[in-house]
């Protein structure tokens, strides 16, 4: 992709806007409405489309946006039904279109100035867990259930917490995704979850537990390769299914995950 100075040889046009300062400036708070974030960004279109010829011309076909706020889908689905959208909240119950929209990933960079950093962990013949999940566990409907069959070491193989408590006993939040075998990602309020990412980057194979999510890159990654799709109404066969995977399998699993690791921190680094 190259950018360029001169707009008539463009093939596409970025709108550029953040979804996460639009909730920081406009929301008003406990209103649960988005009424005028979604009036901004129609008036910021009826600005461009005046202001320059460009989007007339297919009525923002080509043009793309970059919106990783979990409001995001909803707010640009009226008035940029037609234009590229890259999003993190991939849902396709709430409107991604495929052929037309793509999913971008989503983490959580621990450290900007060196967001590469402590990445990695063990080797597939190193890692005693065979499941670990740790997340906020009133966040939507899944983790509920997951907690409820898994949860508070129901099974010695699964480490399925809700809020991970910190003590120097404890394993921390790395440290497990380091150590185990499969990292559970499981839906909160929305179908996209950091983790998910962070289970490549510190080698763990991604369980998604996610209906409906369209995982990032799908155009070129075959995720059924090196991650579990596990459906939400299967979470209390969740053991049998991963148990059912043989060694082989799960070597060919992690080893993938190490090879599509750099397509990750391209991203990072970028």
């Amino acid at each position: 992709m190259m950018i360029l100075s001169l707009s008539t040889k463009a093939h596409l046009f970025y709108l550029p806007f953040s979804s996460q300062m639009l909730e920081e400036t406009l929301y008003v708070k406990n209103s649960h409405r988005h009424r005028n974030l979604i009036k901004y960004l129609k008036d910021y279109i009826d600005f461009i489309s005046t202001k320059y010829p460009f989007w007339n011309r297919t009525s923002g076909a080509d043009h793309f946006l970059a919106a990783c706020h979990d409001w995001a889908p909803s707010e640009t689905r009226k008035h940029f039904s037609k234009t590229i959208r890259a999003l993190c909240n991939s849902d396709v119950k709430e409107g991604f279109v495929f052929g037309n929209d793509t999913s971008l990933p989503e983490t959580y960079v621990r450290d900007p100035k060196k967001p590469l950093s402590n990445i990695g962990g063990k080797s597939a013949s190193k890692r005693p867990t065979v499941a670990f999940f740790a997340g906020q566990p009133d966040h939507g409907y899944v983790r509920p259930i997951l907690l409820s069959y898994w949860g508070n070491n129901k099974d010695p193989d699964l480490k399925i917490f809700g809020k991970l408590l910190r003590s120097k006993r404890n394993k921390n939040y790395l440290q497990f995704m380091k150590t185990s075998k499969y990292c559970i990602c499981a839906k909160g309020y929305e179908v996209n979850s950091p983790r998910l990412v962070e289970a490549i980057f510190y080698g763990c194979v991604p369980v998604i537990i996610s209906d409906n999510f369209v995982p990032p890159f799908f155009e070129v990654l075959k995720w059924e390769l090196f991650a579990v799709f596990v459906l939400e109404k299967d979470i209390p066969s969740l053991k049998k299914i991963l148990m059912s995977i043989s060694e082989r399998r799960y070597k060919q699993l992690q080893m993938r995950v190490k090879r599509v690791q750099k397509l990750f921190f391209v991203a990072c680094e970028a």
